[in-house]
């Protein structure tokens, strides 16, 4: 699963001043990063990344500063000048790409009309809140706010089939909360406690934005905790989420309607558009069972007062200054950010999400060469070769899941750089009149295309993530890898740097993704991307023991009070270990490793780990990490890097050092 963070132009520039010159490589291996008085058998993520900690503190406006954001912020800006150019255009044609970016762009800066504007352009939103006055009004008022974006009860789109891959289905979910999971409505814990106090004051301050009395708004505020609280209840855990099985409930009308009795999905797929639809995925059963009954018990007074709260929820962003000042408080308490971003990284952020694959076909033309795919293409065929080689002669694995195992493997299919098809916005209207109105018909036009996905056959040619995003994926309903071209530059791909630098960084990345498939979620699925389980009991249970294995080992490791969550980070941290074995491996066996030389006393081995350590390096606030242990299924930084190579006698063999030591985890756990 992919790992989204953003990072700093500067960091990817700056190199401090030394007497003796450096060469390109000896730069690209960044040794101006280490702390060498941190021994690498003590904390290896600190002897490689500490220097840098010290000199990149986090901006003010960031809750936590990374290698990612280095990439990501030399790709906003490249990103900013095209959205500019085509803002200044005013000779574009209607209805083009450039027009729709140019005017979306124009919009979002213009904060005068927004502020003048004030929140009559949500005036039709609230009268229609106004006007419910029975139950099926208030249905069709959840469909309509779901459709432009606003979070309401449940969440609906589509998936892939799990057990038919080819096709595509609907999906009904438990609904996104206003803090950032369950746990923070349910856990006893005087940090989380604070937070709540702190939410409350949030809501009743929006509220009173919007013209109520402090009294009604206090009021009004504890409401729409009661009925948060009520349905993070009856909401499965994010752990309990990673299991397939748990959240694929295929049903039909009639099964529905046995559900919700008082809620009708035959009107509801009417009101999204889509009365052809007679069979969905109920993910979460029980949830549904409490939304049903809150449907009949909680009062239309009740219902009015929280949609009003998910509607300014939804849209305060793109508001007047009052309201987006407000909601960054709110998200200065759960993540420690000090300020606001600039204007013109919010307008592009939300400009990157609406009109992303326009944005990344201008992106790519200017990035992302034709020598750059086919250096990147020949680490990732030797890293899957690697994969391969290692599923022939897995001790632990029987023939018939070996088999298997390598059909599922030769299956796999790759995508690097950007789509062959690009996605298609002529239907959009985009003016430039009020941003928000233009956030709003993004916000239905995608969420239209997605739904009507609904029924058809899969297409395999489309990407879930644009080029420009810093990151990459596996899909394991469609058994595919993406690494878009947004990654796929210094500091994680450089030309320039040694090739054990590049196996290290990009080649852990590829390798997590290629592992991902093989994961503890990954591996329920098949070659075709079918939920079937394709192991002998045997394997399967030496399989989950390793698992529980690497469960146990990062369930010891904290971030602060709070210990980290091996049952909700064990596939990414399977991934990371699968990942950078299946590197290494794939180093050596390549041409370029006989050709590898020792640099400043650094043997090429060491250098791969260095270079694997660097994709790691971030700086995080406290708050941030807080909110992370609860929610990312990714391990912490810190444990990202050193549980990894504790796992790996070939890092104990590059470093020379005994197994006594804090860099170890005996019995060291090996899968791949």
């Amino acid at each position: 699963m992919p790992l989204i963070i953003t990072l700093l132009l500067s960091l990817f520039f700056f190199y401090p001043m030394t007497a003796v010159a450096t060469s390109a490589a000896e730069t690209s291996l960044h040794l101006d990063w280490l702390d060498k008085s941190v021994k690498p058998s003590q904390d290896f993520y600190k002897f490689a990344n500490g220097n840098w900690q010290k000199n990149n503190s986090i901006p003010a406006a960031y809750a936590r500063w990374g290698t990612f954001n280095v990439l990501e912020e030399r790709n906003q800006t490249i990103i900013h000048h095209l959205l500019q150019s085509a803002a200044d255009n005013q000779q574009n044609k209607p209805g083009s790409e450039e027009q729709q970016i140019g005017d979306f762009y124009f919009s979002g800066m213009d904060e005068a009309t927004i502020n003048k504007a004030g929140i009559s352009p949500l005036k039709p939103e609230f009268d229609r809140i106004n006007h419910i006055k029975n139950n099926r009004d208030l249905q069709q008022v959840l469909a309509h706010f779901q459709m432009m974006g606003v979070d309401t009860v449940f969440e609906f789109g589509q998936m892939q089939d799990f057990k038919d891959s080819r096709q595509v289905i609907g999906v009904a979910a438990q609904g996104n909360l206003g803090l950032p999971d369950r746990d923070y409505y349910l856990k006893d814990d005087a940090k989380l406690k604070k937070i709540r106090q702190y939410y409350l004051q949030h809501i009743a301050n929006m509220f009173k934005l919007l013209g109520d009395s402090a009294e009604q708004s206090a009021l009004e505020a504890q409401k729409i905790m009661d009925i948060e609280t009520t349905f993070a209840k009856a909401s499965l855990s994010r752990i309990e989420q990673r299991d397939p099985h748990q959240i694929y409930h295929p049903m039909n009308l009639l099964t529905l309607s046995k559900v919700t009795p008082n809620f009708s999905w035959t009107d509801y797929f009417a009101d999204i558009g889509h009365p052809e639809i007679k069979n969905i995925n109920l993910a979460m059963p029980h949830f549904f069972n409490v939304m049903n009954t809150e449907l009949k018990n909680r009062s239309l007074t009740d219902w009015k007062v929280y949609l009003r709260w998910q509607l300014v929820s939804a849209y305060a962003r793109f508001l007047p200054a009052d309201f987006v000042n407000e909601n960054f408080r709110m998200a200065s308490v759960l993540t420690g950010a000090k300020e606001l971003l600039p204007r013109w990284k919010q307008v592009l952020n939300k400009e990157n999400e609406m009109l992303g694959f326009a944005i990344g076909k201008r992106y790519v033309e200017q990035t992302f060469p034709a020598s750059s795919k086919v250096k990147v293409q020949e680490i990732l065929t030797n890293i899957r070769a690697a994969l391969k080689n290692d599923l022939k002669t897995l001790s632990w694995m029987t023939p018939e899941t070996r088999k298997a195992a390598i059909q599922k493997l030769n299956r796999m299919e790759e995508r690097i750089g950007y789509p062959d098809q690009w996605r298609n916005y002529a239907s959009l209207m985009i003016d430039r009149g009020p941003y928000i109105l233009n956030v709003m018909r993004a916000e239905e036009f995608n969420i239209r295309r997605e739904l009507n996905k609904i029924g058809k056959p899969v297409d395999r040619t489309e990407w879930d993530m644009t080029p420009q995003t810093v990151n990459a994926y596996y899909d394991p309903s469609t058994n595919r890898i993406n690494m878009p071209a947004g990654i796929l530059q210094p500091p994680f791909f450089d030309p320039n740097a040694p090739a054990a630098v590049n196996y290290g960084a990009i080649g852990f990345v590829m390798g997590h993704e290629i592992t991902h498939g093989f994961d503890d979620q990954g591996a329920q699925f098949d070659g075709q991307g079918n939920l079937k389980n394709w192991w002998t009991p045997t394997d399967l249970k030496k399989f989950r023991a390793m698992m529980q294995g690497i469960n146990h080992q990062f369930s010891h490791y904290r971030v602060g009070h709070l210990h980290v969550q091996g049952g909700l980070v064990t596939g990414e941290a399977t991934a990371d270990l699968g990942g950078l074995t299946l590197a290494y491996r794939a180093f050596h066996s390549s041409k370029v490793y006989k050709q590898a030389k020792t640099i400043q006393g650094f043997t090429p081995d060491q250098q791969f780990f260095i270079g694997a350590a660097h994709v790691w390096a971030t700086n995080v606030r406290p708050d941030e990490a807080n909110r992370l242990v609860l929610t990312d299924p990714h391990p912490p930084a810190i444990d990202r890097v050193n549980g990894t190579l504790a796992n790996m006698s070939e890092f104990q063999n590059a470093y020379g050092f005994t197994t006594n030591n804090s860099m170890v985890n005996l019995p060291r756990i090996v899968i791949w």
